[in-house]
């Protein structure tokens, strides 16, 4: 559990990056493990122009660095028209807005679920067992309380 929150938070901070620098149209895609994907998320942004696509890609490498978080790969930052930034579990893509919709990555990935920068930091559910021990603390409590004494009508004579 702890790695799935650690790469979360990772990818959360590649998503930061990108707002920092105005990316325009952050979108992140969570694969499918029986899809054939090499990694678990896309992180993917656009940019208006060269200098701003650069600026994103260096933003998101300086903040990654930062968490200890080196790129294992990187493409097309000296073309700055796509520039993917791999961390395994993760994978950023930079676009230019012309090569964003030429490549459309979102409709070659079309089975991977989308998600909104928003969700992706959402609180993790409650586990089973601590909402269980919740209910029964309660149930508990309300047993050994003494009960509230009862109010009784008067009749109408």
């Amino acid at each position: 559990m702890k790695k799935k929150n650690d790469l979360k938070l990772q990818v959360n901070e590649a998503i930061l990056a990108c707002q920092d620098k105005q990316a325009d149209d952050v979108a992140i895609l969570e694969l499918e493990k029986d899809s054939g994907a090499f990694t678990d998320y896309f992180v993917m942004c656009s940019g208006t122009n060269p200098r701003q696509i650069q600026a994103i890609a260096d933003a998101v490498d300086e903040r990654l660095e930062a968490l200890g978080l080196r790129v294992t790969h990187a493409e097309g930052y000296k073309q700055a028209e796509w520039v993917l930034l791999d961390y395994v579990d993760f994978v950023v893509h930079v676009f230019s807005e012309k090569a964003r919709q030429f490549y459309d990555l979102e409709r070659l990935w079309k089975s991977a679920k989308r998600l909104e920068p928003a969700e992706l930091m959402a609180k993790p559910k409650l586990r089973r067992a601590a909402i269980v021990k919740s209910t029964t603390t309660k149930s508990a409590t309300a047993k050994t309380a003494s009960p509230a004494p009862k109010k009784t009508r008067k009749k109408k004579a």
